[in-house]
């Protein structure tokens, strides 16, 4: 027992036998159990201290680690856009000009506002409309599981899977339709079926870009549905029966009742499927690499950085990014607040 416990730092590094990770556990469970005892033994003087000292131990460490994981690499983010591609030369605003003025960039912004209006728009209305018309049926539970079921995928997994949906094989020339080799991609073996010729659909801008956004609404529409569809079970009955009773039914009533009664919830779903949309990543990374006029803002500034070296600019691109959110998150807090005067 003595050589367990010399070996201890190892044992928290590397446990293999259940053995190790049984004692592992009770240690962690013995050492949970003292540090609780010693709170409660230390409550009655914790009572006695300055209400500001008291608040300062629970959230200078946290206020500490927030400074240094947040605070602080934002600041350093914001000094290296004005720097050049190594970070030492002082170049002022030359690479925000450029991120705002050179025609492969303002590819990059416009592919950016492209995903941030239709995804959050496109997701929220398949979410709501799913939702009214599943809501109280036999088969709600099954069917809200099937439209959730993509959010429990990553978005490497997902775009790996529309990547295969997408797939396309070369038309072989002077050879029999019947011979032509068996396209891989769903989409394009239906083409095939019904007499079109197979596409290519991650190639062509900028359509390219509207086909990768069809894998970020069917992630997120399972999203809104899930909150929308709380939100309409969440409307009074009284308020209901009363617009029944007022000659109220099918899009009247979706109109005039439920779109008002969940308007909150739809601000929140739209801003944080947005907020989420101009973070993305993954799926332009998967799917094309940022080629053929597909790369948005969050993939640029990666780019850039990691991959062109250019640190500076990637900076650039990466305080862009995040002076687009804020307007989002403001509008977001502001409606919240509304809604929270109202009740």
């Amino acid at each position: 027992m003595d050589r367990l416990v010399e070996q201890l730092p190892d044992w928290m590094l590397q446990a293999d036998s259940p053995a190790e990770k049984l004692f592992l556990m009770a240690f962690a469970v013995v050492l949970f159990v003292l540090v609780m005892g010693l709170v409660l033994l230390a409550g009655e003087k914790i009572r006695r201290l300055p209400a500001w000292s008291v608040a300062a131990l629970f959230l200078g460490p946290a206020v500490v680690m927030m400074c240094f994981g947040l605070v602080w690499p934002a600041i350093e983010t914001i000094r290296t856009s004005f720097h050049d591609r190594t970070g030492r030369n002082f170049v002022g605003l030359d690479n925000y000009a450029q991120a705002l003025t050179q025609n492969e960039f303002q590819i990059v912004l416009r592919n950016t506002a492209v995903w941030v209006f239709v995804v959050p728009v496109v997701a929220t209305f398949i979410g709501l409309v799913y939702a009214v018309l599943v809501d109280r049926t036999r088969f709600e539970r099954f069917a809200k599981t099937l439209v959730f079921l993509p959010m429990s995928i990553s978005m490497v997994g997902a775009s790996i899977i529309w990547k295969f949906v997408y797939e396309y094989r070369p038309v072989l020339e002077n050879v029999p339709a019947e011979n032509q080799p068996a396209q891989v991609g769903l989409i394009n073996q239906v083409l095939v079926w019904i007499g079109l010729p197979p596409q290519q659909f991650l190639i062509d801008p900028p359509l390219n870009t509207l086909f990768l956004l069809v894998v970020m609404v069917w992630i997120q529409a399972g999203f809104a549905m899930t909150v929308l569809s709380a939100a309409i079970k969440a409307i009074p009955d009284d308020i209901v029966e009363a617009a029944r009773l007022d000659g109220l039914g099918g899009l009247r009533m979706f109109r005039f009742i439920t779109v008002p009664s969940i308007r909150p919830a739809l601000v929140v779903v739209l801003t944080t499927i947005a907020m989420g949309t101009l973070k993305v990543f993954d799926i332009v990374r998967t799917m094309t690499g940022g080629n053929f006029e597909t790369s948005v803002v969050a993939f640029e500034f990666y780019r850039q950085s990691f991959t062109q070296r250019n640190a500076g600019l990637g900076a650039a691109l990466a305080v862009i990014l995040f002076v687009l959110v804020i307007p989002i998150i403001a509008y977001n807090v502001r409606q919240l607040r509304q809604a929270e005067e109202i009740r």
